[in-house]
This record gives structure tokens, C-alpha cells and sequence, in this order.
């Protein structure tokens, strides 16, 4: 399968990506002015929107990947499929 040219990615895909991003700010701003903020912004799940946030804003490939491996749990060998009750 060929991939779409970057100007036809970009006219496809711009609207849906303004979207997410004003949706993501609103969800920031609610958690900031929202009472115990201040404890919220000690919160791994904040501090996991940073990084993929970070992740997005640096000039390399395979944006999807990392910011799928920040939300992930750790490979765990030792995990074992649960037993139907």
C-alpha cells in the first residue's frame, strides 16, 4: 500500500487533528482550574500526557509507537493468562 503524499495527508487529516488537540487543551485547562489542582499535577497520568506531549513536539519518526509505549504497562514475563472462573 502507498502512502499518501504529506500535502494530501495533511488536507485529509488537518481538521481531525485541530479537533484532538483543542479537545486535549480543554481537558488540561478543566484539570488546572478544577479544585486540587495542585495535587493533580503530581499525578503520573498528568505527568504521562507531558511526555507523549513531548514526544509529539520532537522532529523524529514513529511518533505512534512512543506515544503507545508511554501509556503501556511494562513487558512482565512472569504474567499469566487468568484462569476462567
Amino acid at each position: 500500500m502507498t502512502p499518501l503524499a504529506a500535502d494530501q495527508a495533511l488536507a485529509a487529516y488537518f481538521l481531525e487533528a485541530r479537533s484532538k488537540i483543542l479537545d486535549l487543551a480543554a481537558i488540561l485547562d478543566r484539570v488546572r482550574r478544577g479544585d486540587g489542582a495542585l495535587e493533580a499535577a503530581a499525578d503520573p497520568r498528568l505527568e504521562r500526557v507531558a511526555r507523549a506531549l513531548q514526544i509529539l513536539l520532537a522532529d523524529a519518526a514513529g511518533k505512534a509507537d512512543a506515544v503507545q509505549r508511554v501509556f503501556s504497562l511494562e513487558y512482565d514475563s512472569g504474567w499469566k493468562i487468568p484462569e476462567p472462573r
